[in-house]
């Protein structure tokens, strides 16, 4: 049995102008609904970034909090840590997180206790970078493009950190 055959899509004049009209419509909303429209208050971008930048700081700040309880992981866990310090960095605009940040890096949460050994601080931090890294690949949704691909980049960063942490035995 024959399929039927697509309708007809207008050529000419009438094609390019309805082509037009939705390009015209795309960049009107891409301007009206950019990061910093609408009167009060910061941006939805801005909230986003300061609240990636202070989930980094949590982060960062259970990242010393286990080498400190387990210096013998700082060989597996520095270069894991460094990234999470860049991730601080770039939605901060470049403001550098300090060396080696307090237990009061986020001021709304206190960090979180250091499990008893290697194994189960290695699982806590595996389990913080996959649950940071399913947050942020949620919100990618309200972003626009630059903080998007930045978050986008944190996860999937967060997700490498989760699989590299779960991995091979703790020393």
């Amino acid at each position: 049995m024959p399929y039927p055959s697509p309708p007809r899509i207008p050529s000419g004049p009438r094609r390019r102008t309805l082509l037009a009209s939705a390009a015209g419509a795309a960049l009107l909303a891409g301007c009206t609904a950019g990061p910093d429209s609408g009167g009060d208050g910061p941006s939805a971008t801005a909230r986003a970034r300061a609240r990636a930048a202070g989930d980094s700081r949590a982060l960062l700040a259970r990242y010393d909090a286990v080498l400190a309880a387990f210096p013998g992981l700082a060989q597996r866990l520095r270069p894991l840590r460094t990234e999470v310090a860049a991730h601080v960095t770039a939605f901060t605009d470049g403001t550098a997180p300090t060396a080696s940040p307090s237990g009061s890096a986020s001021p709304s949460a206190p960090p979180a206790p250091v499990p008893a050994t290697e194994k189960d601080a290695l699982a806590s931090l595996a389990a913080a970078e996959r649950a940071l890294a399913d947050q942020r690949a949620g919100a990618l949704l309200d972003l626009p493009g630059e903080p998007a691909r930045l978050l986008a980049s944190a996860a999937a960063a967060g997700a490498a950190h989760a699989y590299l942490l779960t991995t091979g035995e703790a020393k």
